[in-house]
């Protein structure tokens, strides 16, 4: 059974590791698989279609524990403990929740020290014990009792008209003083663990489309001491097809990984595949997953030729690996005037959308095939990608948009550059 710490508008843990409001999902995600003795049975619940409308659940179903994700930022915004049986509690080092000790309204007053009345919800049959970042929910013994609880304006704990020894059915913790208002916070400084953060990438675009991305860069400072870490920085930064590799290291610091891609792989789907001389080398990606951007490097030149911006839903391949990218991007669009009207494609832009400002593309789509090895499939199914604009736009089931893949010339069929996808 799990020991934790309660700090109202801020975590829930203990010594070894906590989980922030304002967290990011991979970092829970990471926290779970690296404490996975301790903490077993975690599902994942989500909208698989629409993953906008309802919030990201990670269900710790053995310890009686939801974290819910904002479902656009993927930032923790509440924390709940819906079976308190499952779980040890405790306040400024003291348990108010144990096999020993009954969270009763007596003990919850005890521990935390009740400010206001409580509030009755008919349609919940429950009593709400509010604090700020903090909510307790007990729940009657008989709904017929319920109406003698209705709230009076006594003084003193009478004044919660709570009956003795009623228990906490539920725990919420949240910023801010409403659970009903409250929003994933920002992310605390302790989460960026030397880290550097995308705020929003915006994609740069010439006469004939894409030239580069400019990227708002969020970090917090190093060097010796405490304070050192205590201060947001902000920065911007650009970064342009033809940039060599050293550029790209200079502008935005070292990749988390780089991938080479396998030769070969899609050699069929080039306009001359017989003519093509092997290459010594492959081409490779530079892979900054808290940016949520891939940057692919010619190998004989090493200069950049694609970037790929990820949205990261749940319900793709790549879900969970990359941080979600915020991105904008313009489209130009011929209306019937003869000026063209420049519209924004944003993360959350559905591809029905796009289209009825790009036309629908000429060439069929690609279907992409993703699985970790010959013998294991998809579980989320084939993604489709559409060439538009020199832009590849990765479509999944749901008619969201997976990535996007920006790339510099003409010199192949946007179909061929989807197949790269694979790779």
């Amino acid at each position: 059974m799990l020991d934790l710490e309660v700090v109202p508008e801020r975590s829930l843990g203990n010594q070894q590791w906590e989980f922030t409001l304002g967290m990011p999902l991979v970092q829970a995600v990471a926290i779970l698989q690296k404490h996975c003795r301790a903490i077993r049975n975690v599902q994942i619940l989500y909208s698989e279609q629409c993953p906008l409308n309802l919030d990201l659940i990670l269900s710790l179903t053995q310890d009686g524990i939801k974290l819910l994700f904002d479902a656009f930022n993927q930032r923790l915004k509440v924390i709940e403990v819906y079976d308190l049986t499952k779980v040890k509690l405790k306040y400024c080092g003291v348990h108010f929740n144990s096999q020993a000790i009954a969270p009763t309204i007596e003990q919850i007053d005890q521990s935390f020290g009740a400010t206001h009345p409580g509030v009755y919800n008919s349609a919940e049959q429950l009593f709400h014990l509010n604090f700020r970042g903090l909510s307790f929910s007990f729940q009657l013994d008989a709904w017929r009792e319920a109406p003698k609880y209705e709230p009076n304006f006594a003084h003193g704990l009478a004044s919660l008209q709570i009956p003795h020894g009623a228990t906490v059915k539920r725990m919420y913790m949240y910023s801010g003083n409403s659970l009903q208002d409250t929003k994933a916070p920002a992310m605390p400084l302790g989460c960026y663990l030397g880290n550097v953060y995308a705020e929003n990438v915006d994609v740069l675009r010439d006469g004939s489309g894409p030239s580069g991305l400019r990227l708002c860069l969020l970090s917090t400072g190093c060097g010796p001491g405490v304070m050192a870490d205590a201060k947001m920085r902000v920065s911007e930064r650009c970064v342009h097809f033809g940039d060599s590799c050293q550029d790209v290291l200079s502008t935005l610091g070292t990749p988390h990984k780089v991938f080479y891609k396998s030769d070969d792989k899609m050699k069929i789907h080039s306009p001359s595949p017989h003519k093509q001389v092997p290459s010594k080398c492959n081409d490779y990606y530079f892979n900054y997953f808290t940016l949520g951007v891939d940057i692919l490097f010619d190998a004989n030149t090493h200069k950049a030729k694609k970037f790929v911006l990820h949205t990261n839903y749940p319900g793709h391949y790549n879900f969970n690996i990359y941080h979600r990218c915020e991105f904008k991007i313009p489209i130009m669009v011929n209306r019937d005037s003869a000026k063209s009207q420049t519209e924004i494609c944003t993360t959350y832009s559905k591809w029905d959308s796009i289209q009825e400002l790009l036309g629908h593309p000429m060439e069929k789509p690609v279907v992409l095939h993703r699985s970790s090895s010959p013998n294991n499939t998809n579980p989320f199914g084939s993604t489709f990608c559409f060439g538009l604009q020199r832009m590849i736009f990765e479509v999944m089931q749901n008619n969201h948009i997976a990535s996007v893949t920006l790339y510099g010339g003409p010199r192949a069929s946007s179909q061929q550059q989807a197949c790269d996808l694979a790779q």
